[in-house]
C-alpha cells in the first residue's frame, strides 16, 4: 500500500484519548485502530495481536543467521484530546510559499509559523482547519507499517528480529503503564514520534500533574462582607502567586514551565488542572515545591479550601540512554547514510520511550515528521513520511552489519 493513502486511512479514524475515562485504552476509536493495524499485518503474513488493553504486539522474523539484537519501532494510537481526531478532509498540495487557508475562517500564516518558508517546493498534508490530522503519531505508524512492509518485499536487506508496538492513550500519559516490555522482547527500541525531518531525542522532561480542588463559600453578594470567599478568586490567586516567566509561552529549549491547562468554576466551587515540566531533576522539584507552598499560603489565608493532588508522570529518560550511547550512534549513522541531517534535541514533552527506558526497554525517539501537534495548523511534509520508512529500514540493516 502506498504510503499517503495509509495515512489518510489511519488519520480518518477518531482515535483520541479521553483522560476523564479511567479503562485502557480511554476510547473505543483506539480498539478500532489496533484490530485495523492487526489486519494489516497479518495480511503481510506477520503474526500479530492485540490485547484486552488494546496494546498491539507484532514481530518481524530476522533473515541473517548473525547473532543480531532484537530491535523494537513503537508509535502510539490515539491523538490529542484537543480537537476533533477524525481528519476526513486532509488537503495534500505542493506549498509554493505564503500563508495557507485551510477554511474561511482560519489561515496558517508565515508570520505565526516562520518555518513555512522552509517548506517551499515540498509537498505538505495539513487539515481543512476543522479537525486535528493526527500526524502525532499516526505518521509513526505509517513510517513503520511501511519500513516493514518494504523489508518483507525486500529479502536481501538482512536484518535482524523487528519487534513492533502500537500503544494507547499517550498523549494523557498512559501510554506505557500496561506495556509488556517483556512479551515485546526488544534488546532496545526506538519510538516514532518526534517532530521535523531530522530530530533525534534522548532528554525529555521530567513531567507532573497537578490536580486542585477549591472549595469556596457562596452568599448572596449584598451581604458577602466577612462571609463569602469566592473560589474563582482564589484560582486567580494562585495563579498569579506562580512565576509569570515559567508559563510555556516563555520558555524554550532546556527551560521547564509551570502550566494551567484548565479551570472550571463558580463562586462555590473551582477545579484547576497544572503540569509541570523540566529537563533538570533540582528545577523540577523546585516548581513542585513552589506549587505547593502556594497552596499552603491560601491554605492558612482562607482555613484549608484547598485540596490538591501531584502526581509525577514520567522522568528524563537521559540517564537510561547514556549507557547505550551505541542506540543513538547507529540512529545517526543510519540518518547519514539515508542522506538526513541529525538534530539532536532535548524533547519538549514526553514518549512512551521515556516511561520504557525506565521499565528496562532503553528507547529514544525518532523524528515522525510534522509540525504544529495537537491542533488545527498541524502539517506534515510528505517528504518527512518517505524519509522516516528509508531510516527505519536504513537503522534495521545497520544493526545487523
Amino acid at each position: 500500500m502506498h504510503y499517503l493513502e495509509r495515512f489518510k486511512k489511519y488519520i480518518s479514524m477518531d482515535t483520541r484519548s479521553n483522560e476523564e475515562n479511567e479503562c485502557c485504552p480511554s476510547t473505543p476509536g483506539q480498539l478500532e485502530l489496533g484490530k485495523y493495524l492487526v489486519k494489516e499485518l497479518t495480511d503481510m503474513g506477520l503474526k500479530a495481536e492485540q490485547d484486552k488493553h488494546g496494546y498491539v504486539y507484532s514481530s518481524l522474523p530476522a533473515n541473517t543467521d548473525k547473532k543480531v539484537p532484537a530491535i523494537g519501532f513503537i508509535a502510539h494510537m490515539d491523538t490529542a484530546p484537543d480537537l476533533d481526531g477524525k481528519c476526513v478532509n486532509p488537503k495534500v498540495f505542493v506549498y509554493k510559499g505564503g500563508d495557507i487557508k485551510l477554511n474561511d475562517e482560519y489561515t496558517m500564516t508565515v508570520k505565526d509559523f516562520p518555518f513555512l518558508k522552509e517548506l517551499e517546493g515540498q509537498e505538505i498534508i495539513t487539515t481543512d482547519g476543522t479537525t486535528l490530522l493526527g500526524a502525532d503519531d499516526k505518521a509513526g505508524i505509517t513510517i513503520i507499517m511501511g519500513a516493514v512492509e518494504y523489508l518483507l518485499a525486500h529479502p536481501e536487506i538482512k536484518h535482524g528480529e523487528i519487534k513492533i508496538g502500537f500503544t494507547p492513550d499517550e498523549e494523557i500519559g498512559r501510554g506505557a503503564d500496561l506495556f509488556d516490555v517483556k512479551k515485546f522482547g526488544a534488546d532496545f527500541a526506538y519510538t516514532v514520534d518526534g517532530g521535523p525531518l531530522g530530530e533525534l531525542e534522548y532528554e525529555n522532561f521530567n513531567a507532573a500533574s497537578v490536580k486542585i480542588e477549591i472549595q469556596g463559600k457562596n452568599v448572596h453578594p449584598g451581604s458577602a462582607k466577612n462571609t463569602m470567599i469566592n473560589s474563582l478568586s482564589a484560582a486567580r490567586e494562585l495563579e498569579n502567586m506562580l512565576p509569570e516567566e515559567q508559563k510555556p509561552e516563555y520558555t524554550e529549549g532546556y527551560e521547564g514551565f509551570i502550566h494551567l491547562t484548565s479551570i472550571e468554576g463558580s463562586v462555590d466551587f473551582t477545579k484547576m488542572s497544572y503540569i509541570i515540566r523540566d529537563h533538570f531533576m533540582e528545577s523540577f522539584l523546585h516548581k513542585k515545591e513552589l506549587m505547593k507552598a502556594a497552596v499552603d499560603f491560601l491554605n492558612k489565608k482562607y482555613g484549608n479550601i484547598i485540596k490538591m493532588e501531584m502526581k509525577d508522570s514520567y522522568y528524563n529518560m537521559k540517564e537510561k540512554i547514556e549507557p547505550h550511547m551505541e542506540i543513538i550512534e547507529l540512529a545517526k549513522k543510519s540518518m547519514t547514510d539515508v542522506g538526513i541531517e541529525s538534530h539532536i534535541v532535548p524533547i519538549r514533552g514526553g514518549t512512551d520511550g521515556a516511561r520504557l527506558s525506565f521499565m528496562g526497554l532503553p528507547c529514544p525517539n525518532l523524528f515522525a515528521g510534522g509540525y504544529n501537534f495537537h491542533g488545527r495548523f498541524e502539517l506534515i511534509p510528505t517528504k518527512s513520511i518517505e524519509k522516516g520508512i528509508e531510516l527505519v529500514v536504513k537503522i534495521a540493516e545497520n544493526n545487523a552489519k
